[in-house]
């Protein structure tokens, strides 16, 4: 019975596990691609000069080898930062700027319209 129980709870922690490392690799993505657009032009721009400058060499291949070098570093980037904070045992529930991720984020707007500073204090007092 010990046996059965032990091994739920080491399928649970490799369910745990992957699905965190999962949830890290999306996040991580869209993290990349929203904030590090700028970052992303810089690689691409050093791509581009790369891919010149390897034209000499390798004319017909240059291109195709530096443009899947940087999206495999982009991916492997990607990867080994999900798997760092996977091993490091961060959830991403735990993760006070992931809230959007989730579904946890309390919204509240309220409404300010643009006459309110003149017109708010005068109702009120």
């Amino acid at each position: 019975m010990q046996l059965v129980t032990q091994h739920r709870v080491n399928n649970n922690s490799l369910f745990e596990n992957i699905k965190s490392f999962l949830v890290w690799s999306f996040a991580l993505t869209v993290c990349f691609l929203v904030v590090g657009f700028p970052a992303g032009f810089v690689l691409v721009s050093i791509g581009v000069l790369m891919a010149v400058l390897l034209h000499a060499v390798m004319p017909i291949s240059s291109v195709i080898l530096v443009g899947t070098g940087i999206l495999a570093l982009n991916v492997l980037i990607v990867l080994a930062s999900a798997a760092l904070l996977t091993i490091k045992g961060i959830k991403p529930q735990e993760v006070t700027w992931l809230s959007w991720l989730h579904g946890d984020a309390e919204l509240h707007y309220d409404q300010v319209y643009a006459s309110c500073p003149l017109t708010c204090e005068l109702a009120e007092g």
